[in-house]
Parts: structure tokens; C-alpha cells; sequence
């Protein structure tokens, strides 16, 4: 039951995935302008976008309200990685380069120890690449969803697991590969009237010992 609970809490996710999917149809992924905040209205609130602005480091843009609750403060203009602790922070950079260049999607898993006014909270963010206005991919819609109780801010978290997914179009699918041609057996040659010569039957040219010789007589008349 708490697994089955634990697993509703981040609905959010799946509801900014499906958004994003829908919105980049067959394409590798829609453009910054293509968002709009009606269409993940449910999941507002743990939405964000982000901009890369060095390799590893992107700075949000845009950020909801739980974002902030988990900060304690306004997180606009700060660094994604503010939310992770500083042992995790490499590995996150690394992650939002391969989300970038890839390009793909990923889920990071996250747990946050227990600590003075602060319960175990466990979250989870889900990264989605986006083109920016000049074509280059150099934003990122996210999500961040944390269940349980926040208690005393600012939160800052562990990375338990990280799930990336290279984005495949229809033309960068594999395709099916081709039967074998069946070699055909050769047919035997068929011989068709009026297209061969008659063959010629062998004569010699040796008189026959039957046939009178002819003399050649000499007359002086």
C-alpha cells in the first residue's frame, strides 16, 4: 500500500511527460515557445524550465510554487543543482549534458536524509529537452515532485538512481530488415522449332571406287 501511494504522489510526472510528448508528435522534441502553461495545469505548481548556459549548469527560468517551498525562497535565476546535495552535484551536470546532447529524457530519483525539523523525503525530477527560438537545444520543461512532509527548508538531495532515455523519431527508428532473396533454380534450356539450324549431315569428297575414270586422249586432227 505505501509503494502504491508512493507511486500516485508523482502523477505530476506523467502528466508533464504526456504534455510533452503530445506536443512533440514525431519530432525529436517541440520548441520553448510551443509551452503553454494551460496545458499542464494540474502540475503547474511542480513545473519548471530551465536554461543551459554552460556545459553541466542550467538556471531556472520558470519555476512552480513547490519548487520554492522546498527551497524556502524564490528559486528563479538559481542553478537546478541547488536542490541537490553537494556529493550528487557531478553526477547531475553530467546527466543535464547527456539530456542536452543527445538528446533524451531522464527521471532522477532522489532521497533527502532526516535532519532537525526535516522528515525523509523522497522526489523524483524528470528532465525533457527543448530548441530554443534559434533552433539549439538549450532548454529543458521538468518537473520536481517530493512526497511527504517538507518540514524546515531548504531541502537539498541525494541521487538514488537515474533513468535516461535517448529520444527516438520515426526516421531514427531502425527499420525492419528486408527477407532474403530466394535464389531461383535454373530451368533446363528448351529448344524451340523454327530458332536452330538443322545440323548438316557429313559428306566426303573422295570419288567413288565405283565410278568410271575418265582418259584424256591426245589426237593431232
Amino acid at each position: 500500500m505505501t509503494q502504491h501511494v508512493s507511486e500516485n504522489g508523482f502523477a505530476p510526472l506523467a502528466q508533464v511527460e504526456a504534455y510533452w510528448e503530445a506536443l512533440r508528435g514525431t519530432r525529436l522534441m517541440p520548441a520553448r515557445s510551443e509551452i503553454d502553461p494551460r496545458g499542464i495545469e494540474q502540475a503547474l505548481e511542480y513545473s519548471f524550465i530551465v536554461e543551459r548556459i554552460a556545459p553541466g549548469i542550467a538556471r531556472l527560468r520558470i519555476a512552480g510554487s513547490h519548487l520554492s517551498d522546498l527551497m524556502g525562497m524564490e528559486v528563479r535565476g538559481m542553478p537546478l543543482t541547488a536542490f541537490i546535495a553537494p556529493s550528487s552535484r557531478r553526477q547531475v551536470s553530467d546527466t543535464l549534458e547527456e539530456v542536452f546532447e543527445t538528446p533524451a529524457t531522464c527521471t532522477l530519483t532522489l532521497h533527502s536524509e532526516k535532519g532537525a525539523g526535516m522528515p525523509p523525503l523522497d522526489a523524483r525530477i524528470l528532465l525533457m529537452p527543448l530548441k530554443s527560438d534559434l533552433g539549439d537545444v538549450s532548454r529543458l520543461l521538468g518537473a520536481l515532485v517530493s512526497v511527504g512532509d517538507v518540514g524546515r527548508s531548504p531541502r537539498r538531495f541525494e541521487v538514488t538512481g537515474t533513468a535516461l532515455r535517448p529520444i527516438l523519431t520515426d526516421q531514427s527508428k531502425p527499420a525492419p530488415l528486408a527477407p532474403e532473396p530466394t535464389l531461383a533454380m535454373p530451368k533446363p534450356a528448351v529448344k524451340v522449332p523454327g530458332f536452330a539450324e538443322p545440323k548438316p549431315s557429313f559428306r566426303s569428297k573422295t570419288p567413288r571406287r565405283d565410278a568410271p575414270y575418265l582418259r584424256v586422249v591426245k589426237s593431232d586432227d
